[in-house]
């Protein structure tokens, strides 16, 4: 069985500083059900990455986290330990990476086409995805969510859980992070370590800005996802939505 730590290896040899796939550390467990938008991606029944329903028959997620063609993706989930009556477990079957995607930090994002379509309803749905080139403004707070680690070496949260981080200056993230952030396509975070934010086991999932899915959790610290001098890294959702539109409208009948 290929684990969640292959990927976070991977990463961490691709720099000085590193990145790992990124839990939620601190925060609070979310409302059962308050983002039916949610997804938990999964090997052998093991989650691994988060992703966001954008489509009955698609997920939207972080490129680097496949592993091999044996994904699962489970739907309307709250404790993912268990066999919840709200659960949709649906293969994936086409891995659609960005075509610009070279395993490394950029253009890390990646569309799942499910095996059948999700059944809509008050525990799966689907969420919007925000304006092409839309403006997002630094200092708003928004929304990580999530069933990654609760803390670099403490395990993984059974239930989904969620905190808020606030949206760097871009200028600061590319000082930070130099050559592996690029601002047309990335946006950042800055968080206290008492707050917290994302950590391992986070990776795909959402940055929502006022009801919006800004980002998809990117890149951390390698050495501690919760350290405030490496501001958390998001693909910039909105530098990509041509994209992402392309993708939908090519597979709209395809099974």
């Amino acid at each position: 069985m290929i684990h969640a730590y292959c990927i976070i290896l991977l990463l961490q040899l691709l720099s000085p500083t590193g990145g790992s796939e990124s839990g939620i550390v601190n925060g609070k467990v979310s409302k059962p059900h308050s983002r039916p938008y949610m997804a938990s991606l999964q090997y052998d029944g093991q989650h691994s990455c988060g992703g966001i329903l954008i489509r009955e028959d698609f997920v939207l997620t972080a490129a680097h986290c496949k592993q091999s063609d044996t994904m699962t993706v489970v739907l309307g989930a709250h404790n993912i330990s268990k066999k919840e009556k709200s659960q949709q477990r649906i293969n994936v079957t086409k891995y659609i990476k960005h075509p610009k995607y070279n395993g490394k930090y950029d253009y890390d994002i990646m569309l799942l086409k499910l095996k059948k379509n999700a059944t809509l309803n008050k525990f799966v749905k689907t969420i919007g995805l925000p304006k092409k080139k839309g403006k997002i403004p630094a200092n708003i707070k928004c929304t990580v969510a999530g069933w990654g680690r609760t803390g670099q070496d403490k395990p993984a949260s059974d239930v989904l859980k969620e905190n808020t981080e606030k949206l760097q200056f871009n200028s600061e993230c590319k000082y930070i992070w130099q050559q592996y952030f690029d601002d047309d396509s990335m946006i950042c975070t800055k968080f206290t370590r008492k707050a917290g934010g994302i950590c391992q086991g986070d990776s795909g999932g959402p940055l929502i800005c006022n009801t919006k899915p800004q980002g998809i959790t990117a890149f951390t610290d390698k050495n501690d996802c919760n350290n405030p001098e490496w501001p958390h890294v998001f693909t910039k959702v909105n530098a990509f939505i041509p994209w992402i539109k392309k993708v939908l409208k090519e597979n709209r009948n395809v099974a």
